[in-house]
Formats: structure tokens, sequence, C-alpha cells
């Protein structure tokens, strides 16, 4: 393990301070099922509908290259921007970009769809009248409607983004504690550092399928990654749910994930947790 040692040491004695994410005065709620949507996207509906006033607010959040499938609203709907970049489209006109601050207005009845643009989170608050009824999903948006018409090329990907979706991915499946699909992302020789000691991959995985330590949910705050060759080092600060011990815990932590890339596939290799000095401790 001296080769992701190694890069450890040097990210960590060169960059001591994560780079900033744009907040949102909204926590980012569930994630959603992908049912109507391509990539992760999560929701926070923040107002019901009910007698007295007929539409709801939602906050919606995506992660860089996630969208809605085609809908329409038959009330209309409007969004406002509240951080990043993210595109919205009508049928048959041109994709619009959208930025923070920016508001949409949803004809109704008009075929539509929007998310995030491949290399920026994206998120709005949503208000819907829901007296004419709810929305209507119809298809999803193909790849040439997202990234544009075909050159012949496949679209060149960003490495810092791809790592940045892979390690949200990660922390969905260490939710679901699906163990098949993390054992093909943990490398052989991968070591989990925590609290009470080390791990390896196959104490990692068995105690994430025994339910001994549940991530139940990682709300990330801040993450920057940092190449060195094939090594890839990735610093989150997360808000994390979890159950240990059958007990349901909240805290805040700094999370050292490496990653080597073998054959053009990123492996995980390391994976430390820090706990974060809180004020009120």
């Amino acid at each position: 393990m001296k080769h992701l040692l190694l890069p450890i040491i040097l990210i960590l004695s060169v960059y001591t301070r994560i780079t900033a994410q744009e907040h949102s005065v909204f926590p980012r709620g569930q994630m959603s099922e992908p049912v109507h949507h391509t990539g992760t996207v999560w929701l926070n509906e923040l107002n019901h509908s009910d007698s007295i006033f007929s539409y709801s607010i939602a906050h919606a959040t995506f992660n860089p290259g996630s969208r809605l499938d085609w809908h329409t609203h038959p009330g209309g709907q409007i969004l406002m921007i509240t951080s990043g970049t993210g595109f919205y489209q009508e049928k048959g006109k041109p994709k619009q970009t959208v930025r923070s601050g920016e508001i949409v207005k949803c004809v109704p009845g008009i075929e539509h769809w929007h998310g995030a643009t491949p290399d920026s989170e994206f998120s709005y608050l949503a208000t819907t009248p829901t007296q004419k009824g709810r929305t209507v999903w119809l298809h999803k948006v193909s790849d040439e409607e997202y990234f544009g018409p075909s050159t012949g090329t496949t679209p060149v990907k960003n490495p810092e983004q791809e790592l940045i979706s892979l390690s949200r991915e990660k922390w969905r499946w260490m939710a679901d504690r699906n163990v098949d699909t993390l054992a093909k992302l943990f490398d052989e020789k991968a070591i989990f550092v925590h609290m009470g000691g080390t791990m390896t991959k196959d104490q990692e995985l068995g105690i994430i399928k025994s339910g001994g330590i549940h991530y139940k949910q990682a709300d990330i705050e801040e993450v920057s990654v940092k190449f060195i060759d094939n090594t890839a080092i990735l610093l989150n600060k997360i808000r994390l749910l979890a159950v240990v011990g059958g007990k349901e815990v909240i805290n805040p932590f700094s999370v050292t994930e490496v990653y080597v890339n073998r054959n053009g596939k990123w492996m995980l290799g390391s994976m430390s947790f820090t706990k974060l000095i809180t004020p009120q401790e």
C-alpha cells in the first residue's frame, strides 16, 4: 500500500483546505428513486398543497449530468434557481442554459425537461399549482438531446467530475448495503480507517453486510479532487447519518478517499474517516 499512502501524505501536507461548493439554505432531502430521471437527484418537499394554498413547493438538487425526463405540468410550474448551472428545454425549441438567481416559467401543458449541466451541480425551488393535476411524465432525455447532435465521437469525460460522481454513487451503495457492487469498487488491498481502528476490504464489506455499521445517509457539504499520476485523492466534508451497534448517530466527518486507476477503471484503495469537532463540543 506504499503507493497509496505516499500520495495521501503528500496531498495532506500541501492541500489542507477543501474547496467549498455552493450551499443552499434547504437540506437536500431524500435521494429520489431513478424512475423519472437520469443520474442522481435529491428532493425536499417543503410544502404540500391544501384547501387554502393550492400549490406545492419543493427544493431539488441534481448531481452533474443528472436530468429529469420529458414531462408536462397541467397547471404550469415556476423554477427559482438557487445554485449551480443547468439546462432547460421546451419541445421544439433550443436548449437554454440557466444559472443561479434566474427564474424559469414552465407553461401549462408544454413538454419540457430540465437538469444539471455535465460539470455543475444544479438546485432550484419549484412551486407547482396542483388543482389541475400532477406532473405527467413522458420519456427519457436522450444523450443526443442532452449533449447535442452527435459528432461521431464520445463526449470527453471530466476526470474530476467522474470521480465526484463515483464517490457519490459509492455513498448510495453503502446506504443500500449493496456489497456486491462495492466489492467491484474496492481494491483487493484497500484499507478503511475508522475512529476505532483499521479494516481490510473483506472486513469492511462484512460489517456493511451485517449492519454493524449502516451508512444511512451522507450529506456532502464540500468536495475536492487532486490527481497524482494514476492516483486521485478525494476530500469530502460530510454530515453522516449512521447506525452503529443499533444506535442512530449523526456526526460531521472529513473523509479522505484514495482511488487508483487500473486499466481505465477507478478502484477505491483507501478510505479514512476523521470526526470534526463542532462548536458545541
